[in-house]
């Protein structure tokens, strides 16, 4: 009888651990396929440096030869050849160099953080090295560098649910109602607090194709600071596009194939400096997206000097023909943390009212139109989704063109 009671104590234990060890070991495979996914990651995002350059803020970034870097990853440009400049510069591109004749409104250009420390040789191109934790902390390996789904702000559709269900909220002036080949705005740079790593805060220009369905083609250019996406609250240049709404094509910077950078001076996702400080010295930085009409790939231009590189037009299906509406303005993420709206701040983290030193703003706001020319958008109009939160004012004046400012804190008393 003993005996018989130890076999099935025996069995109980067997039977109870069995799962448990399928369990451990389950995990653990899980967890060796996931290391082994993230390294694979690494490997394809870190290509081989001619030259590596330790920025002051820790990034370090890697002077990739110009015909090694990860877009010539993407199926469509197996065989694409390098278009080493525009064919064709929009008309009536001036220099930015004239400021306003009021001395309380002059804004001075910006660099990037790195260049103190170095610079990257010719036929090559700058890229920010990719850590592992910061692949670790992105959903997946697969999601690593996207935005989410919903991220884009839709003027027509200001619905108290479209907000809570994405989360995202935009201060913007647009354009639609026509077709656009580019856009361009000077922007001032900030460092806005962020309340949850989760969050983030930008200020950019998009470029969208097609209706705000599952097909949506976007080209976004303009500065962030990202937490997650960057491990620091640094404020940096950034990049993205998307073929479908932001689903499984597009990425930031250099983080999936697609983007082809030619210039070695600018690196995406790389630290701005300096930035603007309230009430002090105001820096920005001057953005121009254009369709080359011969070739038909989107380009982009920092400054007045460095044209960064280009998005081919295979990439898309709207945007391979022109834009149907252009955005400029800022967006955060509001994850609602305890309940309340976040206190993440939008441009300055103050409203458009405190106007220049105070504000964030954006200048000389123009499209490209169907003849390449940059002129100034007709039936300029204003979004936000609470502007109790963050709002936005636009106007026109000579020196500064069609500007507006805009931002806000976030959570306030007005601001539930």
């Amino acid at each position: 009888m003993a005996r018989h009671v130890n076999m099935v104590a025996s069995f109980l234990v067997v039977f109870l651990l069995t799962p448990l060890t399928h369990a451990v070991a389950g995990s653990r495979s899980s967890l060796s396929q996931q290391k082994l996914e993230v390294q694979d990651h690494l490997k394809r995002l870190n290509k081989p440096p001619v030259k590596s350059i330790k920025s002051p803020d820790g990034d370090i970034i890697d002077c990739v030869h110009i015909t090694h870097q990860t877009a010539f990853d993407h199926p469509l440009l197996k065989n694409h050849k390098i278009q080493m400049r525009p064919t064709f510069y929009p008309e009536g591109l001036l220099s930015e160099s004239k400021v306003s004749s009021n001395s309380e409104e002059e804004s001075n250009p910006t660099t990037q953080l790195w260049h103190l420390n170095g610079r990257c040789p010719k036929e090559t191109i700058p890229i920010r090295r990719t850590r592992k934790n910061e692949i670790l902390r992105a959903n997946s390996v697969k999601s690593f560098g996207m935005k989410k789904h919903l991220a884009i702000p839709q003027p027509r559709s200001a619905e108290p649910d479209l907000i809570s269900q994405s989360g995202h909220q935009h201060a913007i002036v647009y354009v639609e109602g026509d077709k656009y080949y580019g856009a361009k705005a000077t922007i001032n740079v900030w460092a806005p607090k962020i309340q949850q790593s989760n969050e983030f805060s930008l200020s950019q220009i998009w470029i969208l194709g097609g209706s705000f369905g599952e097909d949506l083609n976007s080209i976004e250019a303009g500065w962030q600071v990202s937490p997650d996406l960057y491990g620091d609250n640094r404020t940096r240049l950034f990049t993205y596009w998307t073929s479908d709404a932001y689903q499984a094509t597009g990425c930031y910077n250099l983080l999936c194939s697609g983007f082809i950078q030619i210039n070695n001076q600018i690196a995406m996702g790389a630290s701005i400096y300096p930035v603007s400080s309230y009430g002090s010295s105001q820096y920005d930085i001057s953005l121009l997206i254009w369709k080359d009409p011969k070739e038909g790939n989107w380009w982009i231009q920092f400054g007045n000097n460095y044209v960064l590189g280009y998005w081919p037009a295979s990439l898309f299906s709207y945007l391979a023909d022109s834009a149907t509406m252009i955005e400029w303005g800022g967006e955060i993420v509001n994850s609602e943390f305890d309940g309340q709206h976040s206190t993440t701040q939008m441009g300055s983290g103050h409203f458009p009212e405190e106007g220049f030193g105070k504000a964030g703003y954006f200048k000389n706001i123009q499209i490209v139109d169907g003849s390449n020319h940059l002129r100034a958008p007709e039936d300029l109009n204003t979004f936000t989704e609470q502007s109790n939160c963050y709002n936005v004012r636009n106007d026109n004046d000579g020196d500064w063109g069609n500007y507006f400012f805009y931002g806000g804190p976030g959570r306030n008393p007005n601001c539930p």
